[in-house]
């Protein structure tokens, strides 16, 4: 069975819009969870465009308060103290969630749009990746689907990665670069499976392009939010998360 995390960025980023806490992140959080949802993902930003620091603080809170939930955190695990913005180390540190997904990000970008090139990166992010693992936290690479870069995932210590899947969902409707795109991501898959690494994917995935990638070999997570937002807006929260929940069924 493959977990769906709910990535509530989308529902911070409303809320932002306006002075108050409407919508509530946290009841959002709950709904997803009573609607069967396998965790929660959160990104915080130093900009704090969406997610803030005291988000991740009640969502670990909540999250613990459940059995067999998991507490994902993304982001830039170079990025600097801004504000009340502590830096992600520090954050993930004292709130723990189960895994921290480190992906190489940049203040000016919209969203997460390549992997990490740990060629240039891999020597700092290692002390890093024990740090976190230290305080039993599961550490996650953000990758692009390239098998060298993910044997270095390996030499530095992530436990595992997770594929930026932008380009395949790009390309859905030209059949002939989405399954040369799949492919690719099968063979990562699979060098991943090699090297000791599980497999987490996200970015841009949705009801259609999930009948397709829910088949990579060997998925254990995807990460779903600005999609299952858009879907939420005409089926409402709780039946999008069944239908994400349905539609990761590898018999569905």
């Amino acid at each position: 069975m493959i977990d769906l995390s709910v990535n509530l960025n989308k529902i911070a980023l409303i809320r932002n819009s306006r002075e108050g806490n409407y919508p509530d992140v946290i009841r959002h959080a709950e709904v997803c969870i009573e609607a069967g949802a396998d965790g929660i993902t959160v990104h915080p930003r130093p900009d704090q465009r969406h997610i803030r620091p005291d988000d991740v603080r009640l969502l670990a809170k909540l999250i613990k308060s459940h059995n067999n939930l998991e507490f994902n955190v993304e982001g830039n695990p170079f990025a600097q103290p801004a504000g009340s913005y502590p830096g992600l180390i520090p954050l993930v540190l004292e709130t723990l969630p189960d895994q921290c997904t480190l992906v190489p990000d940049s203040s000016d970008q919209l969203t997460s749009d390549h992997g990490f090139d740990l060629r240039a990166s891999g020597e700092q992010l290692a002390p890093l990746i024990r740090q976190l693992q230290s305080a039993g936290v599961r550490v996650s690479l953000f990758m692009d689907p390239d098998p060298q870069q993910i044997r270095l995932a390996r030499e530095i210590g992530a436990d595992r990665i997770e594929l930026y899947t932008g380009p395949f969902a790009a390309a859905w409707n030209t059949p002939a670069q989405r399954d040369s795109l799949f492919q690719q991501h099968c063979v990562a898959a699979a060098e991943a499976a090699r090297q000791g690494l599980q497999v987490n994917a996200g970015h841009d995935l949705n009801l259609d392009n999930l009948t397709l990638f829910k088949t990579l070999p060997g998925l254990m997570e995807v990460s779903i939010g600005h999609a299952l937002t858009v879907d939420a807006l005409a089926m409402g929260l709780v039946a999008a998360v069944k239908a994400y929940k349905r539609a990761l069924r590898l018999n569905a």
